[in-house]
């Protein structure tokens, strides 16, 4: 299980909307590892100044996929975009070992 990419998305979220949006992690979390093509890792990171989800993928290609998905677009979006104060930060990195 090699975390060959990791797509980052970053969102300014008021403290009274971030357990909303904890929600949202917490449903798809286990949807996203069993059904999104190479989907391996998925944290929910909170700092005050803002909340990030980091997505461990196998390849660079599956995580721009994941983005294209239905569940993300059709689900994960839908669930948080009324919880941001400005649209997310979104972020592919490709991971070198």
């Amino acid at each position: 299980m090699d975390v060959k990419a990791c797509l980052q998305i970053t969102m300014k979220i008021k403290t009274g909307n971030r357990n909303a949006a904890a929600k949202v992690y917490s449903d798809f979390r286990e949807p996203f590892l069993a059904r999104i093509p190479g989907a391996l890792t998925k944290q929910l990171l909170v700092r005050n100044e803002d909340v990030q989800v980091l997505h461990g993928f196998d390849s660079v290609k599956n995580a721009r996929a994941y983005l294209d998905s239905d569940m993300f677009r059709d689900d994960v979006f839908i669930g948080l975009k009324d919880l941001w104060d400005v649209p997310p930060d979104v972020r592919i990195y490709e991971c070198i070992q």
